[in-house]
């Protein structure tokens, strides 16, 4: 598990360099999703007990889904631009990201550690990735840093001189980070972190994931303990 702090009155964890996803609402609990189920039956349960987490664990293992649409989360991310593409293809969810039309951005770029600068081996649909050398790493590394500054630079120049702040961004790479509030159930939710946290995802992608596995399971532990411990199915 990662480990997390308070930052902003709000349960966070850092990832990447620059990164983080911060749980800075959520609506519901395990009791929310038991009594979503016991709704077919016009039932109430008065208090969360060992009955309702049996109830519960049988409702992830049967992959009985919509009960745990009842339980929602918002949270703040910040993440690379490359990864916020990754990210809002999962529809099942509200995305509100910071927009470089209306504010100034900042000079916030991702830059992988040595041991995560990789090689793509492989066929399409079939890849894998193998470390490169450390020269290579470093040279990749230092070449990011350049562009990424002459990127600023250029940015920075245009906003200066006039430039519409709209048009002064089309220079910034995708490894700028981006800040997003993102709502989403916890069905969908389940979805997402089982697509992003398998291997064969890309490893950015699988930080942030644990992250949101991590902040989710301090609200509601029983579901996500269920969630893993049942394979991770798609519910």
């Amino acid at each position: 598990m990662t480990e997390t702090h308070t930052e902003f009155g709000h349960s966070t964890i850092p990832v990447l360099d620059h990164g983080l996803v911060q749980l800075i609402d959520y609506m519901g609990d395990d009791l929310a999703v038991v009594e979503a189920a016991q709704a077919s039956f016009d039932k109430v349960p008065d208090d969360y007990t060992s009955k309702e987490a049996g109830i519960l664990r049988f409702l992830m293992r049967e992959e009985h889904g919509v009960p745990f649409e009842h339980l929602v989360y918002k949270f703040r991310i910040r993440l690379p631009i490359f990864l916020s593409r990754q990210y809002v293809k999962h529809r099942t969810s509200s995305w509100s990201e910071h927009s470089g039309r209306y504010s100034g951005l900042e000079p916030l770029f991702y830059i992988p550690d040595p041991g995560h600068v990789r090689s793509q081996v492989g066929k399409p649909g079939a890849y894998s990735f193998e470390p490169v050398s450390l020269g290579l790493a470093d040279d990749f590394r230092a070449a990011l840093l350049e562009s990424n500054a002459c990127a600023w630079d250029t940015y920075m120049n245009a906003i200066e001189s006039g430039v519409a702040k709209e048009l002064a961004r089309l220079c910034l790479p995708v490894n700028l980070y981006s800040t997003v509030v993102w709502t989403i159930n916890a069905r969908s939710l389940m979805n997402v972190i089982r697509l992003r946290v398998d291997s064969h995802a890309q490893y950015e992608a699988q930080r942030y994931a644990q992250a949101f596995l991590d902040l989710a399971r301090t609200v509601a532990p029983d579901t996500w303990d269920a969630f893993v411990e049942n394979g991770m199915p798609k519910p």
